[in-house]
């Protein structure tokens, strides 16, 4: 917003009275935004205009939200940790779901002063004690999304200390919050049928925010200092979180709910975050597909994508078609230079700037496994589809309402030994053994990684490594496990399908890339074997289909899609406060979606003005999981929060 004096207050009641011109509404120093001196009315008229009465801001009930303050006599402490909690606090007035719009909150007993008023404990927050390095007031804020293909969360409902430990010594105050899933669901009480899928996740994570600082005057921790955390469809949902805050999107869905737009004296409430860290993100589903097909998909002649198949063709087409995505976002490197993907034979568009950034990628990835392993070393193909945020106690108590798999202990490598998954999202959730492989020397793996064709080089004196090309990184270490239609199925079977379902339509189709292709090629793809011609009908059909609250399907696609905000060329830029710490994970070998995905939102936030800093980490030797270089995700995780409140602090 460079030319204008727009405070950020002023800023988010622009976005929440839904204005579409948020930003041209803000008065520079020198006269309305976009106009030159020149172009300026005259001094007289300028002066009479100033003398009109402004119209009064319109008035807010400031009871309107009353029932939403927290409790400050319901507080329960665990005596042999030093803990206080509150379990199953509704954060919203009217909730489709009581199952999982609730969330609970832990607490360092340092940050408040007790009174034991019987089974409970009366609490203010006591401003003069430490944590680690933090006050009451300085504390960040951790929220987690504990569900890695976006099944409905649960907040705890028994406390259990296991897990919270790290965050909560380090003085962190820990937010675990629940929200309905990817699909519609029922009330098990007998409560009805509620909505789920695309945004309500995020509508409810949202809601929650806005609780914790509807009570901030009372709650310990920074309000301010909000951080999400999220592996998967989750760490996209952590992704969409920091990307999107306050806006003007999600308003009627927040008011559909009853949650809260300002505070008991009127002020208007945000639900923008501090900092957005993420395992693996999935998310960008308009060209996801595309993506998967450019950078794994045209490297296969196998099974969906083996030659005479209509779906072969569908593949080579979506290839082709995210070269010309990406020529038109726009991305540029740290140097400001544009990067863009070029026209070859052969392999799709397998040149050009993008194509050597994501190159270099690769190869500064296997460059810091080297720098960083001993040999002997372990490697075991690795694939979690539903991997517990670090430290999550809900796991331990009441359970997160998703088949998680528990990676709080042990550092990367035991990870890695210990933990295998077979199937993909697209067909299933079950756990499968597979073999792992011990190297003993670094000349070993090297000579394994290229047994039928030299395409790794290892420069042991230079301590580097290059790769022949991304296919044939492709061929060896990041096949396309998926058939094509990774995430937009011909059968609608994804997860992704369910998460742009509608109520009673709990699967749908959602690309306009996919549905544009199929138009286009049907005269060809029939030729082929196994093409149906309803599939066009399908398609068409389904993107039609509109929510609950008349919104279409491309508006909901960009309502979970963080480059939907952050880039230029999209239609959401400008419209929203995204947050100003990232850090961004990826196990390199995973196959549930492309290096594109995790690249391209990284380029995003690194070229973003709101943005501060972005910690992006492709992991050589790691797949599906909770990726680290080295150490565990927690105690990394916590160090990166308080890294980044004393950056802030420093400012």
């Amino acid at each position: 917003m460079d030319g204008t004096s727009c405070t950020r207050r002023e800023f988010v009641s622009l976005l929440t009275a839904g204005s579409a011109l948020a930003v041209a509404g803000c008065v520079g120093q020198d006269g309305p935004q976009g106009l030159s001196a020149d172009e300026q009315p005259p001094k007289e008229q300028r002066e009479v205009e100033s003398e009109v009465e402004e119209p009064a801001e319109p008035e807010v009930d400031l009871d309107e939200f009353k029932k939403l303050a927290i409790d400050m006599g319901a507080w329960k402490f665990d005596s042999d940790n030093g803990i206080f909690y509150q379990l199953g606090i509704p954060y919203c007035l009217d909730p489709a779901s009581e199952t999982y719009e609730s969330l609970a909150i832990f607490v360092p007993g340092a940050y408040l002063t007790a009174e034991e008023n019987g089974r409970t404990y009366s609490c203010t927050v006591n401003e003069r004690t430490t944590v680690g390095t933090f006050t009451a007031r300085t504390a960040p804020v951790v929220m987690p999304i504990n569900s890695g293909t976006l099944n409905a969360q649960v907040s705890p409902t028994s406390y259990s200390y296991a897990g919270l430990e790290g965050y909560l010594k380090a003085g962190f105050v820990y937010v675990y919050a629940g929200f309905r899933g990817r699909t519609a669901g029922f009330e098990s009480a007998g409560g009805g049928a509620y909505s789920g899928g695309d945004p309500w996740p995020v509508v409810d994570f949202k809601a929650a925010v806005r609780y914790l600082r509807y009570n901030a005057a009372v709650l310990p921790g920074s309000m301010d200092r909000i951080f999400t955390c999220g592996f998967s469809m989750g760490g996209g949902m952590s992704a969409i979180m920091g990307a999107s805050g306050d806006s003007a999107l999600y308003a009627p869905y927040l008011e559909e709910i009853g949650a809260a737009t300002h505070d008991a004296e009127g002020e208007p409430l945000s639900d923008a975050t501090f900092g957005s860290a993420s395992w693996c993100p999935v998310t960008s589903f308009d060209a996801a597909d595309a993506a998967y097909e450019w950078m794994m998909g045209q490297y296969v002649d196998t099974g969906s994508r083996a030659d005479g198949t209509w779906t072969r063709l569908l593949s080579r087409d979506l290839a082709v078609a995210y070269g010309d995505y990406i020529n038109e976002l726009g991305f540029r490197d740290a140097g400001g230079q544009p990067l863009a993907l070029d026209e070859t034979s052969g392999e799709i568009f397998a040149d050009g700037t993008y194509y050597a950034y994501l190159v270099n990628l690769i190869q500064d990835s296997a460059t810091a496994f080297f720098e960083n392993t001993p040999f002997p070393y372990t490697y075991t193909p690795q694939h979690v589809l539903n991997a517990s945020f670090p430290g999550d106690p809900a796991l331990r108590s009441a359970g997160s309402g998703s088949a998680d798999v528990d990676m709080a202990t042990g550092d990367a490598s035991a990870q890695a030994a210990g933990m295998a998954m077979g199937e993909s999202p697209r067909h299933g959730e079950g756990m499968t053994q597979v073999q792992s492989v011990v190297y003993n020397t670094q000349s070993d793996y090297v000579n394994d990684l290229n047994a039928d064709a030299w395409w790794l080089t290892f420069n042991e004196t230079r301590a580097t490594v290059r790769i022949s090309s991304i296919g044939d990184f492709v061929r060896h270490l990041k096949d396309a496990a998926k058939d094509v239609g990774a995430f937009d199925a011909p059968d609608r079977s994804t997860v992704v399908n369910q998460l742009f379902g509608v109520d009673d339509n709990g699967s749908l189709h959602f690309s306009g890339m996919m549905r544009d292709l199929i138009i286009r090629g049907s005269a060809t793809y029939a030729k082929a074997d196994g093409f149906d011609a309803t599939l066009v009908h399908d398609w068409t059909g389904d993107l039609d289909v509109v929510d609950s609250l008349g919104t279409d399907m491309q508006t909901r696609m960009g309502m979970f899609d963080p480059l939907y905000f952050l880039l230029d060329a999209c239609e959401g830029a400008g419209t929203s406060v995204v947050a100003p710490h990232w850090r961004v994970n990826s196990g390199l070998f995973q196959t549930d979606t492309s290096l594109c995905t995790e690249a391209n939102l990284a380029l995003a936030l690194s070229s973003h003005e709101q943005v501060t800093d972005v910690a992006f980490t492709p992991v050589w030797g790691q797949g599906h999981v909770l990726a680290e270089v080295s150490g565990t995700a927690e105690a990394n995780l916590v160090a990166w929060i308080v890294g980044c409140c004393e950056e802030n602090k420093s400012k």
